[in-house]
């Protein structure tokens, strides 16, 4: 009988094994979570009813955009993770029962040693159908250590998990200011660029009409004709460069693509904010508050725990133990019990294996101690940059700003020339061009120029939100807070030039 039901276990088990094949989802499948991904993509977000500004445009992507949330979502995990950590230092407390029985008694008699002869007649001190049950209270000093440790280390994995989470926020408001500013100018100009290349196309099909009709010289035709299609390359080359940066924007909010929303146009004499901070000043700020080079510190505390960990696995192991027993075995002359008592093990193998642990833990030291040094100097590296930079693009910006105003003056001479029929329709369209191109490098001037402020406090470590902000808060609120912080540092950084 028992071979029978041993056969039948492992013949089970074999043909379960043999089940084990590659399934791959089916297209029902595939389908249903395409859906599912496509209705949650922005699901449970505030609608867009209004002209989104720049500090809206910021707290939508601090709130929406999905790289923030998966390191937000990071931190989360890793915060779940220490909470299970810390019930590792706790005691051991294990409930268990179990029933057994058989078809007979178990018994057994007893042989003599001396005269080798049954001494004691067959017999039982066990009921054939038994139920047991213990609580077992049991504490390793050895595993708390351990476990203590290695909470220590997790908490600073959160840490590290929370400087990511600024790195990617602050690197997400850079690229939200940049393609901002670029959406603006796109919204100022797509609809002259479109206006300005209908009337090229009309002008050069009047052109190509005029000299098939042989009522303009044939060489002259063909250099207006030539001058035309610049301007028409010059015009899609612009709309170019600046279609898509509405396009980048809503993906950094997470607008599904095609939303149609509008821009805060501001007025573009506004100024760019100086700053005037030491060089060296910037790059001591940089080396105290860059999320990574705090990362590298953190894991460096985190590896320094390894040896604490290797000395204490080297160490013996007491448990201690204490737990209340209950058997149905009614021979038993007492059915409850109370047993404790305490265990000392030591694996002296693993005081051999502490020197390559040492060892270990020191190349690791000196790998981050060197990555350390390395991201400090590209830290300072940045900083500079990041300096010379928003002075180069301040430089430029002013540039750009004294090319469009004399633009300006030089297509109301043309305009008025025209008028007069002392200009020519191809002179009149190629300055309108060049007065949109003007108009197009300052906006991009001035995008890459807010772009390079916010990269300069961001080369800086400093946050481009407020330490208060969780994620959790609505729209409005967000953006209240990050404009007066915004306010709040160009005043700062105003006085401090002053």
């Amino acid at each position: 009988m028992i071979r029978k039901i041993a056969l039948a276990a492992v013949s089970t088990m074999a043909l379960g094994a043999c089940t084990t094949v590659p399934k791959p989802f089916t297209a029902t499948e595939l389908n249903s979570t395409a859906e599912r991904n496509f209705t949650r993509l922005d699901i449970d977000q505030e609608p867009v009813t209004a002209p989104i500004d720049l500090y809206e445009a910021m707290a939508r992507a601090l709130k929406y955009n999905l790289d923030y949330k998966v390191e937000m979502m990071e931190i989360a995990l890793r915060d779940r993770e220490l909470d299970v950590q810390r019930y590792d230092m706790l005691p051991q407390l294990v409930a268990s029962a179990g029933y057994a029985g058989r078809n007979n008694f178990a018994g057994a008699s007893s042989l003599s040693l001396i005269t080798r002869r049954q001494s004691l007649e067959p017999s039982t001190s066990q009921e054939r159908d038994l139920f047991t049950a213990d609580l077992t209270l049991s504490w390793d000093v050895l595993d708390f250590g351990l476990s203590y440790v290695r909470s220590k280390q997790g908490a600073d994995e959160v840490l590290i998990a929370q400087e990511r989470r600024r790195k990617v926020a602050n690197r997400v408001i850079e690229d939200v200011r940049s393609a901002y500013w670029r959406a603006v100018s796109a919204e100022r100009l797509l609809t002259k660029l479109l206006e300005l290349e209908s009337s090229v196309t009309t002008t050069l099909d009047n052109s190509e009409r005029l000299a098939e009709r042989r009522l303009s010289a044939p060489l002259t035709a063909l250099t207006y004709q030539r001058e035309l299609l610049e301007i028409q390359s010059q015009i899609r080359k612009l709309q170019r460069e600046l279609v898509v940066a509405k396009a980048q924007l809503a993906a950094l909010m997470n607008l599904r693509p095609g939303t149609q929303f509008s821009l805060v146009l501001p007025d573009r004499a506004q100024e760019l904010p100086e700053v005037k901070y030491a060089g060296e000043d910037m790059m001591m700020t940089a080396l105290l508050n860059r999320p990574e080079l705090r990362e590298v510190s953190y894991r460096q505390r985190i590896n320094s725990r390894e040896l604490d960990v290797a000395l204490l696995s080297a160490l013996p192991s007491f448990r201690g133990i204490l737990g209340v027993n209950v058997d149905s075995n009614d021979f038993l002359f007492n059915n409850d019990w109370v047993n404790y008592g305490a265990r000392a093990s030591w694996n002296v193998l693993n005081l051999f294996r502490l020197p390559a642990q040492r060892k270990a833990v020191e190349a690791q030291d000196a790998l981050l101690e060197q990555r350390e040094l390395a991201l400090t100097m590209a830290v300072m590296t940045q900083v500079h940059v990041a300096r010379a930079r928003f002075g180069h693009l301040s430089t430029e910006l002013q540039t750009a700003s004294r090319q469009m105003q004399v633009q300006d003056r030089i297509l109301n001479q043309i305009r008025s020339g025209h008028r007069a029929g002392a200009m020519s329709r191809q002179t009149l369209l190629r300055e309108e061009m060049n007065t949109l191109v003007s108009e197009v490098k300052y906006d991009i001037a001035y995008a890459e120029a807010q772009n390079a402020y916010a990269n300069l406090f961001a080369s800086m470590g400093i946050d481009e939100f407020s330490p208060d902000v969780t994620g959790r808060e609505d729209v409005s609120t967000l953006r209240a807070s990050l404009e007066e912080m915004w306010q709040d540092r160009e005043q700062a950084v105003r006085l401090s030039g002053s």
